[in-house]
């Protein structure tokens, strides 16, 4: 979960905010600021992921207040004034976005500061149990989901997220499909498509350039094609 304020004079501009926010299930506003001293305050309080900040604020602009932090939480400008971009830039912050923007700019901005996290999803192995099964936590939906290996069908990609179909549901991640090759056993999943990994032990049939798991048929990219091959030519 990643927690953000807004800084902001305008009310309409933390609407906009908030609402395209409250479509990306990782994100979690913790508090609207309408100057930067409200912020300041706030901060000399409490610790979050990233800001939206405005610019051109009354008593102390956005750029001013950004110099007045010694560890600064990760920015991501918002303003109708590209003149002040390079110096924003100077400053460390993450993007720079043109009000008015869309749905799409904000995402791709947020997506610059899910990328610079240090903070990975958590693996462990859950030992003890009967069958000393593979567990691990995924952040999505606001939550961090508990994953059982033997649940997961296949994955699917979804832009800078993950589709992660398990055997009653399906769960998005805000982690990349790479994120999920690197850590899953090459024994038990195997990557079939630029955009899929499939659990090896789910497949019911692989026909022509296409796999079936239970009723999901999942394709073979081309370049992918010579390691379905080794499945079933050994």
């Amino acid at each position: 979960m990643l927690k953000y304020i807004i800084i902001d004079d305008e009310p309409l501009a933390h609407e906009i905010i908030e609402e395209f926010c409250s479509m990306l299930p990782h994100l979690h506003l913790e508090k609207n600021c309408y100057n930067a001293i409200e912020a300041m305050q706030f901060l000399n309080e409490n610790t979050v992921d990233f800001m939206f900040l405005d610019i051109n604020m009354p008593k102390l602009t956005g750029l001013d207040f950004l110099k007045t932090l010694s560890k600064p939480p990760k920015a991501i400008i918002t303003t109708a004034y590209k003149e002040h971009a390079l110096e924003g830039f100077e400053l460390n912050v993450v993007d720079y976005i043109l009000k008015p923007f869309s749905f799409d700019r904000l995402v791709k901005a947020v997506n610059k500061v899910s990328e610079s996290q240090t903070t990975k999803t958590i693996i462990k192995d859950v030992s003890g149990s009967a069958d000393n099964s593979t567990r691990f936590f995924i952040k999505g939906d606001k939550k961090h989901h508990q994953i059982d290996l033997s649940d997961l069908l296949y994955i699917e990609a979804y832009g800078n997220y993950t589709k992660l179909f398990l055997k009653d549901e399906m769960i998005v991640s805000h982690e990349k499909i790479s994120h999920y090759e690197s850590i899953l056993a090459s024994a038990d999943f195997l990557r079939v498509h630029k955009s899929f990994i499939v659990a090896i032990d789910k497949i019911k049939f692989i026909e022509g350039n296409r796999i079936l798991i239970n009723e999901h048929k999942i394709p073979i990219g081309q370049t992918y094609k010579s390691n379905v091959n080794k499945l079933y030519n050994t």
